[in-house]
């Protein structure tokens, strides 16, 4: 993400969406009641009043939006905002939509923005320069592929080797499963992303090899007692095993969820339900708060941020979008993890 402008006073920020968490982040920041502003396509004014106006040529225009409305699809990673015209050339008062993607930019206006929207935004800016994760978790039987994206996993293809009996035994040059796996992830390797190699036995040192001599750079390979997603997040929740891991938001937040429930489970350092959280981080107890981003997204909870880090405690913001995040969703959204145990 970049920021192309900047005026807190006023309310207002316009920016660049560069990649696809980008538009996650966008989601998370807007609110009911902003307005929205871009450039967009509608039909002319004087064409709407016109027998078969359906058939009017749409023109390109700046509008600005009063948001009612907001849709996020995972699917084709798109943003639609929904609303009231409130400023442009025409058709004030009506409803339009606007549709954000990769590539777009926008000038958002509040009447105030929360410090946490404004954080969300910081930290959107340096996390579009870390690059992406590719998992690919595979035995002799099968292969998914899957790519860690800020806002949480996503399981893009799942591929059989059609190896059996004696075929496998065997071993032909023919065997086309590695063939395949590569292929499916031609398109999907950037340059300097992580490739993460993990499952049972020794299929992936085989993949790993094959993967070098093709030219890929950067894999790493793991052991886990399970292939496919199961394996992915069994890795996840292991202590991520490489660095780049650990450094991945979505690696964090994981990590931090599943310490969070083993403390819930022994009665150790945590606290969850709002009103505990809340004695705990005005006693100054709270080493770190988690919080899902749709709970950001639906009450005001920056009084108790600031209250926890002006007591030098750390504030996560959990993506509901992976299974940690639904985990926090069991607790209300909401949990703490405690410097000591209160009485």
């Amino acid at each position: 993400m970049r920021i192309l402008d900047k005026d807190v006073n006023n309310g207002s920020i316009r920016l660049m969406l560069e990649s696809d968490e980008d538009v996650w982040h966008l989601f998370n920041v807007l609110s009911v009641g902003d307005l929205v502003t871009a450039s967009t396509t509608r039909r002319e004014e004087k064409a709407a009043d016109k027998i078969r106006a359906e058939r009017a040529e749409k023109k390109r225009m700046t509008l600005g939006i009063r948001m009612e409305k907001i849709e996020f699809s995972e699917d084709d990673i798109r943003l639609r905002v929904l609303g009231t015209i409130e400023t442009g050339p025409q058709d004030i008062g009506q409803h339009h939509t606007l549709v954000f993607e990769v590539g777009d930019n926008l000038l958002i206006s509040k009447e105030k923005w929360k410090d946490s929207q404004l954080e969300r935004l910081e930290r959107a800016v340096k996390d579009s320069r870390k690059p992406k994760i590719l998992f690919i978790s595979l035995d002799q039987d099968d292969a998914t592929i899957a790519v860690l994206r800020q806002f949480g996993l996503k399981e893009v293809a799942c591929i059989r080797s059609m190896r059996s009996g004696k075929f496998y035994e065997e071993r032909s040059k023919e065997d086309t499963y590695h063939k395949e796996i590569i292929a499916k992830i031609e398109p999907l390797a950037a340059e300097n992303m992580p490739i993460v190699l993990l499952g049972p036995g020794f299929e992936k040192e085989s993949l790993a090899a094959d993967l070098k001599a093709e030219g890929y750079k950067g894999v790493h390979i793991h052991h886990t007692g399970q292939s496919g997603m199961a394996g992915v997040n069994e890795l996840m929740k292991m202590g991520m095993g490489a660095e780049i891991l650990r450094e991945s938001s979505v690696g964090i937040e994981m990590e931090a969820v599943e310490k969070l429930m083993a403390e819930i489970g022994k009665d150790g350092l945590a606290a969850y339900g709002p009103n505990e959280i809340k004695d705990a981080a005005d006693a100054g107890a709270v080493d770190t708060l988690l919080i899902l981003d749709s709970k950001l997204r639906e009450q005001d909870l920056d009084s108790l941020i600031r209250t926890v880090e002006a007591q030098q405690g750390r504030v996560l913001v959990i993506s509901g979008q992976h299974d940690s995040g639904k985990e926090l969703l069991s607790l209300g959204g909401m949990g703490a993890l405690l410097r000591y145990k209160r009485g």
